[in-house]
C-alpha cells in the first residue's frame, strides 16, 4: 500500500487552495488562481498559516512574478482593494503584460523539480512527509503539492 503524508508533517494543511493545475480562466496561466487564493485568504484571515506564510510571494508566487514582470505584492494589492472577482479580473488586466506567454510559464511549471536539484528537494520533501516510497509517482513540485492537500492518492 502506498504511504499517505503523516498528518502535520509539513504543517497546516489548507484544502481550500486550489490545484497548481488548475488554469486561470482569464490568461490559462497555471498556478495563478492559487496565488490569487493565497492573497484572498490572507485579507479574509489576516495571514496564512507558517507552513503556507514562508512561500507566500515567494516561491512558485515569486516564479509567476517574474515570468510576468510584475511585483507579486502588486497583485496582492488588487486582491486587497478589490471587492469582488470581477473587480480582480479588471485590475489584473492592467497589470498583467498583454501576452502572458501561458504556454511557456505552465511547461515550466509542470517541470518544476525535475532537474537532479529539483528531485532531491522532492525526495527530502517526501521523507519528512514519511513517503520516501512516493518519489516515483510525485514528479515535480506541482505534484508535490496537490500530493500534500490530498489530490493525489
Amino acid at each position: 500500500m502506498l504511504s499517505k503524508p503523516i498528518p502535520g508533517s509539513t504543517g497546516d494543511v489548507l484544502i481550500c487552495l486550489p490545484s497548481p493545475y488548475v488554469p486561470h480562466p482569464a490568461t490559462g496561466l497555471l498556478y495563478f488562481p492559487r496565488f490569487l487564493a493565497k492573497c484572498a485568504y490572507v485579507k479574509a484571515h489576516g495571514a496564512l498559516p507558517p507552513s503556507y506564510a514562508k512561500n507566500y510571494k515567494r516561491g512558485l508566487d515569486r516564479f509567476l512574478s517574474l515570468h510576468l514582470g510584475i511585483d507579486p505584492a502588486a497583485v496582492e494589492k488588487i486582491v486587497f482593494e478589490s471587492s469582488t472577482s470581477e473587480e480582480i479580473e479588471t485590475k489584473l488586466k492592467t497589470l498583467l503584460p498583454g501576452d502572458v506567454r501561458a504556454a511557456k510559464w505552465n511547461r515550466e511549471l509542470v517541470q518544476k523539480g525535475m532537474t537532479p536539484a529539483g528531485r532531491e528537494f522532492l525526495k527530502e520533501a517526501l521523507t519528512a512527509m514519511g513517503c520516501a516510497d512516493r518519489a516515483e509517482q510525485i514528479i515535480s513540485v506541482p505534484d508535490l503539492i496537490d500530493f500534500d492537500e490530498g489530490r493525489i492518492e
